[in-house]
């Protein structure tokens, strides 16, 4: 015959396995709300090739204005590494804390972009 979960005297373990398991997911997301306002000072280096708006001032640069901030972490974070290479920002993102990179996808992630589809 099974016994269930608790008959086996797990019922103790479900506490700490909770906790255990919220601090796993805690460890894995990227920390995010920081803050835009710090961000946008820190933009002073961006704004060359993004603006302070978030668009490329050439075809060759990504608009990143009202990127998803995980995404914006990410990327900086992989040219700061090196395992993304970008001539300009891999040299850019090596000076960067953990706390800019959050600060400046705070900032680029709360701009608001709006489209207009033309009439065809």
């Amino acid at each position: 015959m099974s016994r269930t979960f608790a008959q086996r005297g797990g019922v103790g373990l479900l506490p700490a396995l909770t906790a255990a398991m919220m601090l796993v997911v805690a460890l894995c997301v990227p920390v995010l709300a920081d803050d835009p306002k710090a961000g946008r000072k820190k933009a002073a280096k961006c704004q060359v090739c993004h603006g302070y708006d978030g668009i490329g001032k050439n075809p060759e640069v990504p608009h990143i204005a009202g990127e998803s901030e995980i995404y914006l972490i990410r990327q900086l974070r992989a040219f700061r590494s090196g395992t993304r290479k970008h001539p300009q920002m891999s040299i850019i993102a090596k000076g960067l804390s953990d706390h800019d990179i959050t600060d400046l996808a705070a900032y680029y992630g709360i701009l608001k972009l709006t489209v207009e589809v033309p009439d065809l």
